[in-house]
């Protein structure tokens, strides 16, 4: 699904009304209807709303809410700001609706600006998605009574106050706690500084023009349950063991072991064919027992690898959990990338060694892919200022180094060496524990090893791993989630993308 800016979300809505045709007036009405539809499965009308109206298109789409909510006999009460001037063609339609049925009540001043906490919950429609300036004065100060409110606050199409698609300058913002927005989602639901903002958000169907929508350019999407589905490669009747992939991971050292086991496991049970695990002397019985499935070879350092394997016959080798940083492990690092022509799947030490040697960086065959947390990504390129600036390193150092760049996180990122960036959809808070990473290590690494392109692996892996996360949480919750019920739900998480 493509994030477009606010600019080019109005183009839409114009085409849209240009060329369906539809009057923009009944186009707010589908819009609205669209978010009383889901504001109803969430809301009981036993539930106080206050609606708070800005005289522009957004406070058009809140008096047409307030009407459709007062006929399914939700206890309303509109709010406008300074409803004395005039507004937008389409806010004056629907005042004048509006006021045949209900009273609609001004705020001119700060005096005037109610007491909010008297009601349950809050609808924001003071400002849309075309917002180009801070919010001051009155407006501000409506927005601060409504963020103390203590009230349930849902924002229509976008909190106000905030940019849809640029770094929000100082001033006042709607704190909602939940944002139904129309037909697309926006660049600023994904980034983790807005959350205050945004909230959970959902996404409403207004019937925008779908193909004048898929011509537009973006650099940025959202990667959906659609789009993964079509990514997934069938098997074969005659296929075999080799036809899936043949995979080398190198992982653990002396009391991290724990990280080499999660990433084979989760590599088999992501489909690759054969697995080799290569492990310091300390980790062979360790791996011998709890991957029987996986082939094992040992390095000739008993608590860190020291060396390279032979990497002639595999298809793809995934290194970095729990490998440590030892220099004789930077060594084996270089060794293998050296000997080893095809993309790699890098993560954790192997990311944190590269930080110290980036002359590594230029060494990785293209295509090759790294999985860093935030934290291990600021190692490689330097701190950043904001959320934008963040994945606008993510997509310099693709670009640069023809590689997949995958941050991970809620909405996990990944960079593309042709500029794109994707935004995942599945996932929770359930997976911020120990090992998580290490299982999307062995997703990813078996993806690629059953040929996968590199941008389908991760996309794929990353959205599988979130999937499996998502379905665990739903039977054991997310505070009891481990990485190892993210391998377990795999295989259920897989049947339902096929």
């Amino acid at each position: 699904m493509k994030i477009l800016s606010a600019s080019q979300i109005q183009e839409v809505d114009q085409f849209t009304i240009e060329h369906e045709p539809i009057p923009s007036i009944d186009l707010m009405e589908r819009a609205a209807n669209a978010f009383v539809d889901l504001f109803f499965d969430q809301i009981s009308p036993k539930n106080t709303i206050a609606i708070v109206c800005g005289r522009g298109n957004n406070g058009g789409d809140g008096l047409a809410i307030a009407r459709l909510l007062l006929q399914r006999h939700y206890p309303v009460t509109t709010y406008v700001i300074e409803s004395q001037k005039t507004g937008s063609e389409d806010f004056e339609i629907n005042k004048k609706r509006l006021s045949e049925i209900a009273s609609i009540h001004d705020i001119h001043n700060d005096s005037s600006i109610p007491d909010f906490a008297e009601c349950d919950v809050i609808i924001d429609a003071l400002f849309g998605s075309g917002l180009s300036r801070p919010v001051e004065g009155l407006y501000a100060n409506v927005v601060e009574a409504i963020n103390k409110s203590g009230g349930k606050i849902y924002a229509i199409d976008i909190a106000s106050g905030l940019f849809a698609d640029k770094l929000t300058n100082q001033g006042a913002v709607i704190n909602a706690d939940v944002t139904i927005s129309f037909q697309l989602p926006k660049l600023a639901f994904l980034l983790p500084s807005n959350f205050q903002y945004v909230g959970d958000w959902h996404i409403v169907n207004i019937g925008l023009d779908e193909d004048f929508i898929n011509k537009q350019s973006s650099d940025f999407h959202l990667v959906t349950h659609e789009y993964v589905g079509k990514l997934i490669n069938s098997r074969s009747k005659f296929d075999h063991k080799g036809t899936w992939g043949r995979a080398l991971i190198m992982a653990g050292s002396f009391g991290k072991m724990g990280a080499a086991v999660l990433t084979g496991r989760g590599a088999l049970r992501s489909g690759i064919g054969l697995l080799t695990m290569y492990v310091p002397g300390c980790g062979y019985n360790i791996v011998q027992t709890m991957i029987p499935e996986a082939m094992a070879i040992v390095d000739d350092g008993d608590h860190f690898l020291t060396t390279c394997p032979e990497v002639k016959g595999y298809d793809v080798i995934g290194i970095g959990p729990g490998i440590g940083t030892e220099q004789e492990t930077m060594m084996s690092l270089i060794e293998m990338v050296r000997a080893f022509q095809k993309p790699i799947v890098l993560d954790a030490d192997a990311i944190n060694l590269m930080a110290d040697h980036q002359e590594l960086l230029k060494m990785l065959p293209e295509g090759s892919i790294i999985t860093p947390h935030p934290k291990e990504f600021e190692r490689l390129v330097g701190k950043w200022e904001n959320d934008f600036e963040r994945v606008s390193k993510q997509k310099e150092l693709a670009e640069k180094y023809k590689i997949i760049v995958v941050v991970k996180g809620a909405h996990t990122t990944t960079a593309t060496p042709d500029g794109e960036v994707f935004f995942n959809s599945t996932g929770n808070a359930g997976m911020a524990t120990g090992g998580s990473g290490d299982v999307l290590t062995g997703i990813v690494t078996a993806l690629l090893g059953q040929g996968y392109e590199p941008k389908n692996a991760a996309l794929l892996g990353v959205y599988l791993h979130g999937l499996g996360g998502d379905l665990a949480s739903m039977d054991i919750g997310q505070a009891s989630l481990i990485a190892s019920d993210i391998i377990d739900y795999l295989p259920e998480a897989l049947s339902i993308i096929e």
